[in-house]
This record gives structure tokens, sequence and C-alpha cells, in this order.
């Protein structure tokens, strides 16, 4: 029986997402095909539709599961220490560099982009009134210089990473 939770279920979607991912490496997300999917996978067609509604949702569910395991690694987060912060954030980006690439491949649309800015540390700090502004800046710089290290294949230490984004924030 294939009810929603089942072990077998899961197995598939992860196989799938797991060849999802492995795909992305070498093409862009509207070059990868269920075909694909199913010959590097060895699942029936009917499996990927059972779970995904087409190759974009597929997409979004990884994109998703990505944007979750971010925010759990921040969950115990200190605000007010962003040099930990930041090391820690660096640490796991260099551990994980191919979850990062992933992650900015399928944000296609911009809409979706990893962010460590706290609307409290920003009142503390006397920053509300234009706070929405001071959160997009903050997060498209933060991002820029994720994408920029990662292209890089991540030469500098996550120290150096951590000065970095400590220097372009300085007077926060």
């Amino acid at each position: 029986m294939n009810t929603k939770n089942n072990k077998r279920r899961k197995e598939s979607q992860e196989k799938i997402k797991k060849a999802f991912v492995g795909l992305l490496q070498t093409y862009e997300v509207k070059d990868i095909t269920v075909s694909d999917l199913i010959k590097t996978t060895g699942l029936n067609r009917s499996t990927f539709y059972a779970n995904f509604l087409d190759i974009f949702d597929l997409a979004d569910k990884v994109r998703e599961d990505l944007e979750g395991e971010f925010s759990d690694l921040f969950a115990d987060y200190d605000y007010f220490n962003e040099r930990s912060g930041a090391l820690k954030m660096f640490r796991h980006i260099k551990e994980n560099q191919l979850f990062y690439q992933t992650y900015f491949k399928l944000c296609y649309d911009e809409k979706h982009l990893i962010s460590i800015c706290d609307p409290k540390r920003a009142e503390q700090e006397q920053v509300t009134k234009n706070l929405k502004y001071h959160i997009e800046f903050f997060r498209n710089g933060l991002n820029a210089i994720i994408k920029l290290w990662l292209a890089g294949g991540c030469k500098e230490s996550p120290e150096e990473m951590a000065e970095v984004l400590k220097q372009e924030y300085r007077g926060r």
C-alpha cells in the first residue's frame, strides 16, 4: 500500500531527490526530464508521479528541504554573537558545498535566499525605521558573498569568511 508516510515511499522520494541533485550538477532544472530521473534511479515513471507533480514540483520540494536544514542549523543561533554564528554558517557551507550549490541553483526565481538577519537585533541597534530595506540589503549581500565563495571552491577558510562578513557589516 502506498500510504503517505510509508518507508518504501520515503525511500523512493529520497532516491529521486538524490538523483535530481546529482543531475543538477551537470544540467539546468529546465533540462532535466522525468525520463532522466527514472533511468538514473531505476524507478518507474508512475513512482515519480505518485510523489511529484513534475520536475519543478520536485525542485521546489528539494529547495524546501534545503531551507529547512539551513533553518535547523540556526535554531539556537545567538544573533548577538555574530562572529560565532557566521563562523558556524561558513563552516557548514564549506562542509556541505554540494548542498549549497544545489540550493542556489534551485533559486531560479531569486525569491528564496538564505538569511540570518534578526529583526530583534536590528531593533536593538535602532535600524527599525527602514528595517525591510536593511534586511533586504543584508540578505542579498550575504548571499552574494556565499555564492562567490562557493564559485571559488571555498578556498578561504571559514574563519576568513567570517572576518569578511564582519568587516562588511561593521558598525552594526
